[in-house]
């Protein structure tokens, strides 16, 4: 499929930097030393222990490499948002520190990450080492990013193996296929569920809003950049992931509690659901819960057989930025060039079960071929960033968590009407155009 773009190019509204200024981090938590750097990582792999333990021999490598010392802190999502906005404002934060790719724009805006222009890029070894679609997520367009692609993530829908033998139901290729098969898949008197939906989590709920609205040739945005969450494409999306749990019934409403993905895949490792839709790194996790890598599989997220485009995913990743008032800028750019090398991504991408985000990289979560060349393929072709503007992170948090209330309302025997969608994203809207 050739990309689609939804998204046009806007100036850097001030609105999406009133809160933040842009205080960086030279005067309070960065390392004046040319021989130390901090790094706040995010956690990527089963735990923060085990991120510290597969992150501490690659930064000794580093360390050994270039004579730069890295003092390592791994942060869970939950809070790394909180903690980058409170390090921009105080002053008190680290040289370098991952973030969300879904954030790059409205950290940008905030002015306290560093601009890397022409002789950054020159120091990383050139912009076209990398996929250009998650290069883009670095900054707004026509402008410098602010951050590069660290991790690449795509989201499929994987299935348990023997359920689907066992039922005679062959792999989803559309909604309407991949609904019934949820279907046939679920019991409730034993407890399964044809799937587990992270249905109380704000960030997978804002995603699937994103990407089924994409799937019905809907935009967020509009072309002077401002969000436009009410229109029919956007809300028929959403009711659409809604009527999983409400109309087909084939989510557990306990999932209304579910507020991370690692949940969801928790469900269905432990066989309690038959599908999941998650990114790619849902693999370390299956894994970790005692499933075997034959016991399961993946396929793309089903569009409906009558969709605009056949989107699979946004475009997911964590990305890698250096504060605008670090000291040691010549060590951070190291730094972001050693993290995104060949070898490095190599070694991060099994454990972290990330996708390479260099344009000629190979996968190496996975030693399933077939898995890999299909989570490439969506990361590379069909996956479409979120909106690039500075009030994405709004977008995130008011759909987000106004389908986490949805979810509730229907797990606890409540109706929620298309009405009802409309006028909570007209809310969502407002809010963010006031």
């Amino acid at each position: 499929m050739r990309r689609r773009t939804l998204l046009t190019s806007i100036p850097l509204a001030a609105a999406g930097a009133a809160g933040l200024a842009a205080c960086g981090s030279g005067s309070g938590g960065s390392n004046d030393s040319p021989d130390k750097l901090t790094y706040w990582a995010s956690n990527q792999g089963t735990s923060v222990e085990n991120d510290k333990e597969v992150l501490t021999p690659v930064l000794e490598k580093f360390t050994k490499d270039t004579g730069i010392e890295v003092s390592l802190e791994v942060i869970g999502w939950a809070d790394l948002q909180t903690r980058i906005q409170t390090a921009i404002t105080s002053g008190q934060g680290p040289d370098v520190v991952n973030i969300g790719n879904t954030w790059g724009v409205s950290l940008q805006a905030t002015g306290g990450l560093l601009d890397l222009g022409d002789d950054q890029f020159e120091a990383l070894g050139g912009r076209d080492r990398y996929v250009p679609a998650a290069l883009a997520t670095g900054g707004a367009v026509d402008t410098d990013p602010t951050s590069i692609p660290l991790y690449g993530l795509a989201y499929g829908m994987y299935y348990n193996v023997q359920m689907f033998e066992d039922a005679g139901i062959e792999p989803p290729t559309t909604w309407e296929e991949m609904v019934e098969a949820a279907k046939a898949l679920t019991d409730e008197d034993k407890g399964v569920y044809g799937m587990s939906l992270a249905a109380g989590s704000y960030t997978e709920n804002n995603h699937f809003a994103f990407i089924n609205a994409t799937q019905n040739g809907a935009a967020l945005n509009t072309k002077d950049g401002k969000p436009s969450f009410t229109e029919d494409g956007v809300i028929d999306g959403i009711m659409r992931y809604l009527d999983l749990m409400q109309e087909h019934k084939v989510v557990n409403p306990s999932n209304a509690q579910f507020d991370n993905g690692t949940k969801s895949v928790t469900s269905f490792a432990n066989g309690e659901a038959a599908m999941i839709i998650n990114q790619n790194n849902a693999n370390a996790t299956i894994e970790s819960q005692g499933m075997k890598p034959e016991q399961f599989k993946a396929v793309p997220f089903p569009a409906p057989a009558d969709a605009v485009s056949d989107c699979a995913s946004h475009l997911a990743g964590i990305n890698l930025a250096i504060m605008k008032d670090t000291e040691n800028e010549e060590g951070a750019l190291k730094f972001l060039n050693f993290m995104t090398s060949d070898e490095t991504q190599s070694e991060l991408g099994k454990p972290f079960a990330s996708l390479p985000v260099l344009a000629d990289g190979k996968p190496t979560f996975t030693d399933d071929t077939e898995q890999a060349d299909m989570f490439m393929e969506i990361y590379g072709e069909r996956a479409e960033p979120l909106p690039l503007v500075p009030w994405e992170d709004q977008f995130e948090t008011s759909v987000g968590q106004a389908m986490n209330t949805m979810f509730a309302t229907i797990a606890t025997g409540g109706t929620v009407t298309r009405d009802d969608v409309k006028t909570a994203m007209q809310t969502a809207q407002d809010s963010i155009r006031a």
